[in-house]
């Protein structure tokens, strides 16, 4: 259907003498009024294509112009004043979305101060907290998965339960054997976190499981699971300030952007008005 559409196109395209026109230097094709030349797609095939894929690309390329040519060309006869006018419009207002946006984009690039201070980012949390709530249930928690034949496993079992930061260097020389490990409950993970690392914990087994003080263990076939759960915050309660931490510094830079962007706007207005390039009529 396509195809016949366009040999349709190219038939009265040809029809109106618009294929008599010579070929001009270096031009590669034409439709209508408007030429292709081999400078428009100088950097379209990548450094080390082979010659059969090069010549692909770019049969593809003039296809792909000559098509649009054809199609807009027929969408100018075709569309309504009416409709023209409307996309005209549009396309007026998308440059100057576009300009205007990249120019603010590339000021805020250069001006804004993206350091947040872990004060500043505090009283942000204190002031707001209310409004960053759980999308679900958070865990602090360490666990092992262990071989339950490891010969040191009641050494470790017992100083996984009694955790002492003075024993760092015996989980430095014994976690070499375990198939997973975390011993940093300081940091808080959601659920999903916690089925991947812990098959053991399900849906359906998670409320006996993830309790604030829990200490479990889990034998599944060869494996033993040490738990130990050291809090949980549910859904929809506030998010921990550790865990919502990158969220607040995005927060305060975007606001500063803002920010800075009406600043803009505003003194390039007012300078505008001061200099009488910019007066509205009354």
């Amino acid at each position: 259907m396509i195809r016949f559409l366009l040999a349709i196109l190219l038939l009265s395209l040809s029809s109106c003498q618009l294929f008599n026109q010579e070929q001009k230097p270096e031009s590669v094709a034409r439709v209508g009024k408007s030429y292709l030349y081999k400078s428009d797609f100088l950097n379209l095939v990548p450094a080390g294509t082979s010659k059969q894929d090069s010549i692909l690309m770019v049969q593809n390329y003039i296809d792909r112009w000559a098509t649009q040519k054809l199609l807009i060309e027929a969408a100018e006869r075709n569309l309504s004043e009416s409709k023209q006018k409307e996309y005209n419009a549009l396309i007026k207002q998308y440059k100057i979305d576009l300009y205007t946006k990249a120019y603010l984009e590339e000021m805020v690039k250069q001006t804004v101060d993206t350091i947040v201070s872990e004060e500043e980012l505090k009283k942000y949390y204190k002031e707001n907290k209310a409004n960053f709530k759980a999308n679900g249930t958070l865990v602090r928690m360490r666990y092992i998965t262990i071989d339950k034949d490891n010969p040191k496993l009641a050494t470790i079992r017992d100083k996984f339960f009694n955790f002492n930061k003075k024993d760092k260097k015996f989980w430095d020389t014994y976690s070499l054997q375990f198939k997973k490990f975390a011993f940093n409950d300081s940091v808080w993970v959601g659920m999903e976190q916690v089925y991947s690392k812990l098959p053991v914990v399900n849906p359906e087994n998670r409320d006996e499981i993830i309790r604030a003080g829990k200490k479990l263990q889990i034998l599944d076939n060869q494996d033993l699971y040490l738990i130990k759960v050291t809090d949980v915050i549910d859904e929809k309660q506030a998010s921990p300030f550790g865990y919502i931490k990158p969220t607040l510094k995005e927060v305060i830079v975007n606001q500063r952007k803002l920010e800075l962007i009406k600043k803009i706007e505003k003194e390039i207005t007012d300078d505008a008005i001061k200099n009488k390039d910019y007066e509205i009529y009354k």
